[in-house]
């Protein structure tokens, strides 16, 4: 997707800050971005210092940015008893650690020009449980109530934020260099790193689908071919190239959201994005219905007025009579 992205925005005359990721990419593979639109450097987003260096770079080289993308984001597929403390920590240093320090070290850029726009790459998995992504729905479900709760700290600021929500993407950017235009535009430093993983004293990486990495074995409760801990998988193996949103389309899509006066704070990308939201946020309101009975005390049954009066009309009967009788 962050491929995607880059060559939409300079295809659009934009000028641009490519970021690749330092553990997957090199700088020679960046060269090919480095022309009079573009800039290309490597970070790492879970590494403070690299991301400042990105954002110095970025502000000497064009005087300003305007618009913060961050794709960064991995997954790794597998019951949550299965996943080790290695596969934890690195996915919630990258997707949330890794966002944070972006929006850290880029917000004093964009309150002092009184303008920023961030992008923020979330998932279907930022809304909703997928069995056999438990960790991985974990850290995006922090990015979006770090980007929900923030908004209201930056709106004095001018500084708006959308959290992209997309569906099954299907990879399908052609191989071909950039689009490269000339002219001026918005400014966008694009955050692609496309995963996070390997290092120094890490174990080895299993099998790869796209930014999901699978553990190649799971432990034996979990094994059986219709197990739910599988779901992502099978999913994924499933749908291979066939999934139903373009990349390409959805990044046209991003830049255009990008140039939005009024942005949303989410966005859906695709009818499986909107359709299981929608599912499950119908679900949740369901049951809050069915359960809140229990949220409320129970009322008494107000006293009936009308009863009381006849009370009091028979009490005044009654002493009529006796003073007859007397």
């Amino acid at each position: 997707m962050g491929r995607s992205l880059v060559r939409a925005v300079l295809s659009h005359g934009d000028q641009c800050t490519a970021v690749g990721w330092s553990q997957e990419n090199t700088i020679e593979q960046l060269d090919r971005w480095h022309e009079g639109s573009c800039l290309s450097l490597l970070c790492d987003v879970r590494v403070r210092e690299t991301v400042d260096h990105v954002m110095r770079k970025s502000v000497e080289h064009w005087g300003h940015v305007d618009i913060i993308v961050n794709c960064t984001g991995y997954g790794v597929i597998g019951a949550c008893e299965d996943q080790d403390d290695y596969d934890l920590r690195n996915q919630f240093n990258t997707n949330f650690l890794g966002t944070l320090h972006i929006i850290q070290l880029s917000l004093p850029y964009f309150r002092d020009q009184n303008y920023g726009r961030y992008l923020i790459f979330s998932s279907t998995a930022g809304a909703l449980g997928v069995p056999g992504l438990g960790p991985y729905c974990a850290t995006k479900y922090a990015v979006e109530g770090l980007i929900e709760s923030m908004l209201y700290e930056v709106d004095v600021f001018n500084i708006k934020a959308t959290l992209v929500e997309p569906g099954h993407v299907r990879l399908d950017e052609p191989d071909d260099q950039a689009v490269l235009s000339a002219g001026g535009g918005a400014v966008a430093a694009v955050a692609a790193a496309a995963a996070a993983g390997g290092g120094a004293g890490a174990p080895p990486l299993p099998r790869r689908y796209g930014h999901f990495f699978v553990k190649p074995t799971p432990s034996e409760p979990y094994s059986t071919p219709t197990s739910p801990a599988g779901h992502a998988k099978r999913m994924i193996q499933w749908l291979n190239d066939r999934q139903p949103v373009s990349a390409v389309k959805s990044a046209e899509l991003v830049w255009q959201l990008g140039h939005c006066s009024y942005p949303p704070l989410r966005l859906l990308l695709g009818s499986y994005a909107v359709e299981s939201i929608r599912d499950r946020l119908r679900s949740v309101i369901e049951e809050i219905e069915d359960w809140k009975h229990l949220s409320f005390p129970a009322t008494m049954p107000p006293e009936d007025e009308n009863q009381s009066e006849g009370v009091g009309i028979k009490e005044e009967h009654d002493e009529q009579d006796e003073q007859e009788n007397e």
